[in-house]
């Protein structure tokens, strides 16, 4: 077995990722801007927006397999999943003496649930608890390396919706043009986020290998699958996967992380392409029980 897929070793990791021309996750408290820290101006996307990926992907390559079902999906109602597991346990309505079982059938049928944790209790009165879950896995929001440029653009349609929109007169000319829209992209901006894979939390949603190294499939492959106009073109730029020697681990975290740098190159003043940027991996000064491995470079 790979170090990096081995489910009871503790791993830490760096995804480096870019947007060229779209909006990574807009902001819908700000027009649907792309998110950035008000302070510095470097751009954010959240760790939700993350998994959300994650979660489309093993959907895609995985979803007619029973073990890699997704609870958090697109138009469900999140009690008919909870429902599904009281009855698979021989529970009823409102018997919360099944709902670790409940819990347990949850983990083992839903991907994101063993991965990332839910809370599964719903609203009152709803009658299926199958209690909390604490994934082993979990992100930061991935931070911009500078602070970005986000434009706000005005769009048109030449199409009118109904027959009974006036058109309006354009230099003396009938134009047939539609209501006027916005459209929030950055430029360019390659952002940087960490994440934690702690084993003691896999052994309780029963996490297990084949999990792990879907997850590090995804984290490279998540972007692809995933396109539309308004993302532009995102891409992974490095996937690094520090793995120690131990359940426990054998170094912090934020000093194996300090081992990977990411400067723009020197005279670049506006970046515009990853290879304005230099990403800089120090491997060689590892902490004794720790190995890394690299995905996805450039």
């Amino acid at each position: 077995m790979d170090k990096h897929v081995n489910p009871e070793l503790r791993h830490d990791f760096t995804l480096i990722f870019d947007v060229t021309n779209g909006n990574p996750n807009g902001d819908p408290d700000a027009g649907n801007l792309p998110r950035v820290d008000p302070e510095t101006g470097h751009g954010l996307v959240t760790d939700v927006c993350l998994k959300r990926k994650v979660r489309d992907y093993v959907s895609t390559v995985k979803g007619d397999e029973e073990r890699y079902k997704i609870y958090v999906e697109h138009h469900v109602y999140l009690v008919d999943s909870k429902k599904r597991a009281y009855e698979a346990v021989g529970g009823t309505k409102g018997d919360n003496k099944k709902a670790d079982e409940a819990k347990m059938w949850m983990c083992r049928n839903f991907y994101d649930v063993r991965t990332f944790g839910a809370v599964l209790v719903g609203k009152k009165g709803e009658g299926y608890n199958c209690g909390q879950v604490r994934g082993p896995v979990q992100l930061t929001f991935a931070r911009s390396i500078d602070p970005i440029l986000a434009l706000d653009l005005s769009i048109t349609r030449v199409a009118l919706e109904n027959p009974g929109d006036k058109p309006r007169e354009d230099e003396g000319e009938l134009a047939m043009t539609g209501t006027m829209g916005r459209k929030a992209i950055v430029p360019y901006a390659l952002y940087l986020a960490h994440g934690f894979y702690i084993p003691s939390f896999a052994e309780v949603t029963e996490f297990k290998e084949s999990d792990l190294a879907l997850l590090w499939e995804a984290l490279q492959r998540m972007w692809d699958l995933n396109r539309s106009a308004s993302k532009g073109l995102t891409s992974c730029r490095g996937l690094y996967v520090f793995s120690h020697d131990s359940k426990l681990g054998t170094a912090p975290a934020h000093k194996l992380f300090e081992q990977i740098e990411v400067n723009k190159r020197e005279g670049v003043a506006s970046p515009r392409k990853f290879n304005d940027y230099v990403v800089e991996v120090n491997d060689r000064e590892l902490p004794e029980g720790v190995t890394l491995s690299r995905f996805c470079e450039g």
